[in-house]
């Protein structure tokens, strides 16, 4: 028996997550989102925010996430800060624990977003926001005519640092070995790009600067040598990880630990959504994010009303 009945419950408080609960919120269901101790996603790990469409000045990621979020209570969300301990979604009721109290709901969206792993460097947490990122895409264009450094070898990396040549004068590549990962096609690429240079078998032991980066601290794996390399940017490019632990045995995943769907936004699991870069892969932005948000909602209104657990306003 849970502590408290919901029509949905929303997974997750980021771009998708709070989409969805606006959208339900107007549709008068009774909607509960779980935040997460660490509410709003990666966004509040965000500076600026200069390609989410409304804003021609640009808006801060926390700024964005707080605003967001008061519109989804306008419509009468209610959003608890706490992280999920556990999911049945095995019986009609679904049960979700939070915080040692039980809740249930006809249908769930799961939207938890994923992890860009880091390099695990305190100066590296210091500078999050000052010159270090993990989304090209998202802060490439703050980088205009400076000199930027991507850390990894992989497709991801190799993306990276090739978008980082639209904007950047200098993209240094810096990987622990002397073999990239990529495919092959991003390293031709890569390789006969003339802003692109890179520092083999070497790995970043710190990252300088105070109000902003200035410069990396890189140690050689072979020779043990240190040296110093002047940088405005930092990019971390080794790999997201999706938030779907606490999702394992209940839907299908796939072998990264991404969301498997059916039918655009549904899981493997009847009545169970999900949006946004748990599922997303590939183009990790916010506006992407909310407008899988607005289809896992629709999708997750169009099943209650075929079960007859409610009926959508006109």
């Amino acid at each position: 028996m849970a502590d408290y009945d919901y029509d949905v419950i929303i997974v997750g408080s980021g771009p998708a997550g709070l989409t969805a609960a606006i959208y339900t919120g107007r549709a008068l269901l009774n909607t509960l989102v779980i935040g997460g101790r660490l509410s709003g996603g990666q966004l509040m790990l965000t500076s600026g925010v200069e390609n989410f469409p409304g804003f021609p000045d640009g808006i801060q990621g926390p700024v964005l996430m707080q605003e967001m979020r008061k519109q989804a209570e306008r419509f009468g969300a209610k959003i608890i800060d706490e992280d999920t301990e556990s999911v049945d979604f095995s019986n009609d009721p679904f049960q979700i624990k939070v915080a040692g109290k039980s809740y249930s709901s006809k249908a769930v969206i799961i939207s938890t977003g994923s992890s860009a792993k880091w390099l695990g460097l305190p100066s590296e947490v210091r500078m999050r926001g000052r010159g270090v990122s993990s989304c090209a895409t998202c802060d490439g264009y703050f980088f205009r005519g400076k000199r930027v450094v991507v850390v990894g070898g992989g497709d991801t990396a190799i993306e990276e640092a090739l978008f980082l040549t639209k904007y950047a004068s200098e993209v240094s590549v810096i990987h622990r070995r002397e073999v990239l990962r990529a495919s092959k096609i991003m390293q031709k690429r890569a390789m006969a790009n003339p802003k692109i240079k890179f520092v083999w078998n070497s790995v970043v032991e710190e990252i300088s600067g105070d109000q902003k980066v200035e410069g990396v601290k890189v140690r050689n794996v072979k020779t043990g040598e240190v040296s110093i390399i002047a940088s405005d940017g930092v990019f971390v490019a080794i790999g997201f990880e999706p938030n779907t632990k606490v999702f394992k045995g209940q839907i299908e995943l796939d072998e990264k630990g991404y969301t498997v769907t059916r039918n655009v936004t549904e899981t493997s699991v009847r009545g169970v959504f999900v949006a946004g870069d748990v599922h997303d892969h590939k183009y990790r932005q916010a506006v992407t994010a909310a407008g899988e948000g607005c289809k896992a909602a629709l999708d997750a209104l169009a099943y209650l009303e075929e079960q007859k657990e409610v009926t959508i306003p006109a």
